[in-house]
């Protein structure tokens, strides 16, 4: 069932394009990672439950995708710069730690909240201490194809040189002309020949915590080469997707196709993709801003911006409420909607397993609602087609929610639609939420099992007419987001919307 309707956003070239793999059924997707020096945050999530649902349509539509994400610990210095600590040393130094024991702990870290998000885990997760040799060989490439130099035991990718061959600033839309213009020299650069040649290899001071031994003297690799080394070890020079933040738009996955470029002669990816970022107030959250919210602290509400704690799921679902290209502003208004339609969502996926199809035991077929769910069905996987789109992918399913609804409540008897459409309904419905979407029930066993034997005893006490226990046991769930719903012919409950 390989799609021949998908379409991508290709930031290379501004424009939606339609989605055709090098070596189908396989699809390479490569997505830049954490920086492991700190918790997980809100803007973290956004790339993570992107580039997971990207992943998890591909899946669904039979491609064979190896999806790679790394892990940063090591060489991305402070403010995205070539001089200056490292960002996992830092945070090392002021714990009084090695710097390993940071990158392990956060590194844990980052895969717990993941797997709160329910995130798939890549089929390979390299780390850029793990591919030394790797990256020490791609500087010797570079050098040999006269785009970069060694100057002090430091090597820099030359881009004036390149440039002449190539077009740095391609991706980005950057000019190198006024890249140059306005940059300004900053201590420790004036070993370069141009203020924006960045750097493949830098010497590492003596108190400089990781370093290894290369051709050039003890050392350190520069961010930028890490993820070229590791997606052409496990993808190949050239491979489908290159995922990210528009964050690392420039000068990371510029410098990435730079040296992609000068040492394969190529871009090392297809497509480029970029999620936009999650703001605050109308400003990028992040870390070096200090105005980021940790995942855990959302989780369990313990930040001075919340007015309540919100679930992981609550937290997926508000980020697939928007298509991944625009912003996403942070507000406890927004959360608060989100966590009402992801109860709303979950309380019909409760519902869809549960239904049956009954022949009423005569030709009642209603065509117009059988339309009516086909062609919703198809305009959900047509929003997906269109570059992802799970925002109006949601607004379909929840059409087909109605549906469902009316069939749970006897407004409509599911012979209405006629089997074929019925079940297709129900199939749909479940895969997207799981499946495609990725949206998990939250509760666990324990809390089910009570739950139900709480509501053996309301039925009990509704029997005996005991209303007073009726009422009690009715505010004491609703105080835990559980309403009471009391039907014909049985008693159910759902989470309060």
């Amino acid at each position: 069932m390989l799609s021949k309707e998908l379409k991508l956003y290709n930031t290379l070239s501004r424009n939606k394009e339609l989605f055709e793999p090098i070596s189908p059924p396989h699809v390479g997707m490569y997505v830049c990672g954490p920086t492991v020096y700190g918790d997980a945050h809100l803007g973290h999530a956004r790339p993570a439950v992107t580039f997971d649902t990207v992943n998890r349509y591909l899946t669904y539509l039979g491609y064979k995708v190896r999806y790679v994400r790394n892990i940063t610990d090591v060489g991305h210095l402070e403010a995205d710069a070539d001089d200056g600590e490292d960002k996992i040393s830092k945070k090392a130094k002021l714990e009084q730690l090695e710097p390993m024991e940071v990158a392990q702990f956060y590194t844990d870290s980052y895969h717990r909240d993941m797997d709160a998000l329910n995130t798939r885990k890549p089929n390979i997760e390299p780390r850029a201490t793990g591919h030394i040799p790797e990256q020490i060989q791609l500087v010797e490439d570079i050098i040999k194809e006269g785009y970069a130099y060694e100057v002090n035991g430091s090597v820099y990718f030359d881009v004036l040189k390149y440039n002449e061959n190539h077009k740095y600033g391609k991706l980005s839309g950057r000019v190198v002309e006024e890249l140059i213009s306005g940059s300004r020299d900053l201590d420790g650069q004036e070993e370069k020949r141009n203020s924006i040649d960045f750097a493949l290899w830098k010497k590492a001071s003596p108190e400089h915590l990781m370093k290894w031994s290369s051709p050039w003297g003890l050392g350190f690799p520069g961010w930028h080469l890490e993820c070229t080394a590791m997606s052409g070890k496990y993808l190949g020079k050239k491979f489908d997707i290159h995922g990210g933040g528009m964050d690392l738009m420039f000068p990371h996955h510029e410098c990435e196709i730079a040296q992609g470029n000068a040492c394969n002669h190529e871009d090392p990816a297809k497509y480029w993709m970029h999620n936009n970022m999650i703001t605050i107030n109308g400003q990028k959250m992040g870390k070096s801003l200090g105005n980021f919210i940790t995942l855990q602290q959302l989780f369990k509400g313990e930040h001075q911006l919340l007015d309540q704690a919100y679930s992981p799921m609550t937290i997926r679902y508000f980020i697939l409420t928007a298509h991944y290209r625009s912003t996403l502003d942070f507000s406890n208004e927004a959360l608060k909607a989100a966590q009402k339609g992801y109860r709303k969502i979950i309380n019909g996926l409760r519902i869809a397993k549960s239904l049956q199809y009954k022949d009423s035991g005569g030709e009642n077929i209603d065509t117009a609602q059988a339309q009516q769910i086909e062609q919703n069905i198809q305009n959900a996987f047509k929003a997906m087609d269109d570059d992802i789109n799970t925002a109006q992918a949601i607004g379909y399913i929840f059409n087909l929610l109605k549906k469902i609804n009316s069939c749970y409540t006897g407004q409509l008897q599911p012979s209405v639609f006629g089997k074929d459409a019925f079940r297709n309904m129900i199939s749909t419905y479940i895969t997207f939420v799981e499946d495609i979407l990725g949206l998990t029930e939250e509760k666990s066993d324990i809390q089910y099992n009570l739950l139900h034997a709480l509501l053996n005893i309301y039925k009990e006490a509704k029997t005996a007419r005991d209303y007073v226990q009726v009422d009690l046991i009715r505010a004491v769930l609703k105080d835990n987001g559980i309403i009471v719903k009391d039907m014909k012919d049985k008693i159910d409950w759902a989470y309060e919307e």
